[in-house]
């Protein structure tokens, strides 16, 4: 008896340290609901309203997910967790941090304001506490797929910082996003890498923006998960259910809400205890314990009692994610069964996706959770609970610890490079592509000598299937194929002739990935955030064919908005591929890459203008205010010239080849691959306008980017000093294969007439010869352009 007291009383202490745990878990998980609720309330029916817009919000979604977040970061989650939050959930994630000390109670009023909180949780433009911005329906879940094979790259190559454990990649995800197909391109692509430490979190409430999602669908996507290896933990009912499931007869009850159309049950919600009653009656109503289990029940706790799912109950919610914590490593996918609004007048409604509370219904809400008018935004307003318990369990949570001295967004050292990349051999008048000259160029780095080791070494390439097709063959064997396990090449050990030698293993630098343009952009996305998310700086290297950069568009643009640093190389591009046919031939890209923020874009022509380039590239990536880099490449092989290049020119976007003469009256302009036929055309129209000059344009991006910031009050642009020597009243004919909008502004920049040539239309199949001359990117259409630019001065 006397040994066991000490025990007991141990024990019975431990239980009232849980139960006060979870009565201030409790109550953060109330409060979390009010800030939402109210951010958004305050955007829309408080603050000043100037134009008339609906400023919009989602306070139903937030409330659905209110108690996944709260079990998470204030239960769960580490620092070294990333996590990318659903997109509708913003002002819980916001609050949040309001809560931890981390966001300014000042910026909670600014929520879809100018300046302010963004609508979607953004790493740009939110700050350090945002891992990965959401939005673009989908993207971040699958990022967190990517971004833990990063995490591994970086731990397998001794690059990480080595205070910082590894983490879990967490996405909270919305069901109506599982409806995404890069979903599950990720899905497949995490298979085949064997992803380990990433749990998404679906909340799934069974509404999507229009209607109620169709019942038993995810009897199919479970199914999905476990044959891609993951685990699947469903967690439908909490705890209270439970217990009623438990009772005589209560097998009757989850029964019949298991075969619950999910249409009724979102509509019984939405009605509230009396309708509840009726259908449970009217269908179990001489089931003795099922009367047994309602009877004694008001209507509102019958409605407590019949909305209490696995996804609204804390304490399910924390012990699943903590028994999977315990389990290992295994990519888990937990389904959480939630009520969207959860909480709101309109639980439940179809309509709600969108749906704002009237001012009278916020009334309401706002007396009911014990909010005193003009203490809206205080921290602990509203609890019942002492705010110096709920500031020592804040302070005692493992997320509120950082992760690093610096903060979330971690901070890593440059990469030194070179002061000039390794050129090509190229022979006077040797014939060489841009493509070729970059697979080049970057396998002499991959030898990893001299001053070029440390360049080498933080390199990564990966490419969706086009490796050897784009001319990273060298470099993949030089430098090897990353796999987190060790494969031989089964060609090399049975002595079979391949140009490949394809070892896998966790050394190696390149990561090969399925034909899935949307997974490649979301691993550069993963690749150029790592300096920030592992402390590990990187340079990413991505190849795909140029047209089909339109396939991954989506995640590209995501990529950059978060800032993200790679290096894009799209070959072969245009119709200059041309017997590949329409199909395989791009129009577009070019006004892409002059349109995209956080992405320069560039076509060079020659070599030594790529080498250069590619130089800038590695450098501008690392730059505080750097961004992406984008090569659009050709398979066309070209004489190469032998010169003194004008390397600031290159960089700058455009130099003359052949300067013109003080007031000339026309000048030839073009881009990529069609300079030879330039060259040919201007060598004739130079007989008959001696001082014409010809151009080399390599970046119209850089161009238009320059000119842009001039108009705004910045120094004179790169293209207003290359078109100063021209006569006012000068022609511009431009020449580039792709849309010719992309160089036809250039006439804008002193008002000079151009005629732009390009494609604006699908190509097909042929030869180059026939395709130019059909397209007007030939030598003679060139020389009629200029003819007809002169004739109409």
């Amino acid at each position: 008896m006397t040994a066991e007291r000490p025990i007991r009383q141990a024990t019975q202490d431990a239980l009232q340290r849980d139960s006060r745990r979870l009565r201030v878990l409790h109550q953060l998980e109330r409060k979390l609901l009010w800030l939402s609720a109210w951010m958004i309330h305050n955007a829309n029916h408080i603050r000043p309203n100037r134009d008339g817009l609906k400023v919009g919000g989602h306070q139903a979604s937030c409330a659905s997910s209110v108690s996944i977040l709260a079990a998470l970061y204030f239960e769960v989650l580490r620092p070294q967790d990333r996590v990318a939050v659903k997109p509708h959930a913003g002002p819980v994630f916001h609050a949040i941090n309001y809560l931890f000390g981390r966001q300014q109670r000042e910026k909670l009023a600014t929520l879809r304001e100018f300046g302010g909180i963004q609508p979607y949780p953004s790493r740009v433009k939110d700050g350090a506490e945002v891992d990965f911005s959401t939005g673009s329906v989908g993207l971040g879940v699958a990022l967190t797929t990517f971004g833990s094979l990063v995490q591994d790259y970086v731990r397998l190559h001794g690059l990480g910082r080595p205070e910082i454990a590894r983490g879990r990649h967490v996405a909270v995800v919305g069901d109506a996003e599982l409806d995404e197909g890069n979903i599950y391109e990720a899905l497949l692509e995490g298979w085949k890498h064997d992803v380990r430490d990433v749990w998404w979190v679906v909340d799934y409430n069974r509404q999507s923006l229009d209607s109620v999602v169709p019942d038993r669908l995810f009897g199919r996507i479970e199914g999905l998960f476990r044959d891609m290896g993951w685990n699947v933990v469903t967690l439908k009912y909490g705890r209270r259910l439970e217990a009623a499931f438990a009772r005589e007869d209560g097998d009757h009850l989850r029964r019949w809400i298991d075969d619950c159309p999910n249409s009724l049950y979102a509509a019984l919600t939405f009605q509230g205890g009396a309708a509840w009653r009726n259908a449970l009656l009217t269908d179990l109503g001489r089931v003795p314990g099922v009367r047994a289990i309602i009877d004694p029940l008001s209507d509102d706790e019958l409605a407590a009692l019949m909305t209490n799912l696995g996804g609204h109950d804390i304490e399910t919610l924390t012990e699943a994610f903590r028994a999977q914590d315990a389990a290992g490593d295994q990519p888990t996918c937990f389904i959480a069964y939630t009520i969207k609004g959860m909480g709101l007048p309109f639980a439940g409604h179809k309509d709600n996706h969108a749906g704002l509370m009237t001012k009278e219904q916020m009334a309401a809400f706002k007396t009911a959770m014990g909010i005193r008018d003009g203490h809206e935004w205080d921290r602990f307003e509203g609890l019942d609970v002492p705010p110096a318990e709920v500031e020592a369990f804040l302070a005692a949570v493992p997320f509120a610890t950082p992760i690093a001295p610096e903060g979330r967004a971690l901070s890593a050292p440059l990469v030194k490079v070179p002061a000039a990349l390794p050129s090509p051999r190229i022979p006077p008048g040797r014939m060489m592509s841009t493509q070729a000259a970059f697979g080049e160029i970057l396998a002499e780095i991959g030898r990893g000598h001299g001053e070029f080791a440390p360049l080498a070494e933080r390199i990564v390439t990966t490419s969706p299937d086009v490796t050897v097709s784009t001319n990273l063959g060298p470099w993949v064997n030089r430098r090897g194929i990353f796999d987190r396990h060790l494969k031989n090449d089964v060609f090399r050990d049975a002595k079979l002739a391949s140009a490949q030698r394809w070892g896998m293993g966790p050394e190696g630098q390149h990561i090969e990935l399925g034909i899935a343009e949307q997974n490649l952009f979301l691993l550069l996305g993963a690749l150029g955030l790592s300096h920030s998310l592992n402390g590990a700086r990187l340079l990413p290297i991505g190849t795909v064919y140029d047209p089909f950069v339109n396939r991954g568009l989506d995640a590209l643009i995501y990529g950059c908005y978060q800032d993200a640093r790679f290096l894009l190389v799209s070959t072969p591009s245009g119709l200059t591929l041309a017997p590949e046919g329409g199909q395989h031939q791009s129009v577009n890209t070019p006004l892409i890459g002059m349109a995209q923020d956080r992405l320069v874009a560039f076509e060079p022509a020659y070599a030594d203008e790529l080498a250069v380039l590619m130089r800038f590239a590695f450098d501008h990536m690392q730059k505080p205010d750097g961004s992406a880099v984008w090569l659009r490449l050709s398979t066309r092989a070209l004489a190469q010239p032998e010169r003194k290049l004008d390397a600031e020119g290159v960089i700058a976007g455009g130099y003359w080849v052949v300067p013109p003469a003080e007031g000339a009256e026309l000048a030839l302009c073009y881009q990529g691959p069609v300079a030879p036929e330039a060259l040919e055309a201007f060598e004739a129209v130079r007989e008959d306008v001696p001082g014409a000059g010809l151009m080399a344009v390599t970046s119209p991006d850089r161009l238009h980017q320059g000119w842009i910031a001039s108009r705004k009050g910045g120094a004179p642009a790169a293209v207003e000093r290359l078109l100063a020597p021209l006569a006012r009243d000068a022609a511009l004919v431009t020449i580039l294969d792709g849309h010719p909008a992309a160089l036809s502004w250039m006439g804008a920049v002193r008002g000079q007439r151009v005629v732009p040539l390009g494609v604006d239309r699908f190509g097909q199949a042929g030869d180059i010869p026939d395709l130019y001359a059909a397209y007007g990117l030939g030598a003679d259409a060139i020389l009629d352009a200029c003819a007809a630019a002169l004739l109409h001065r």
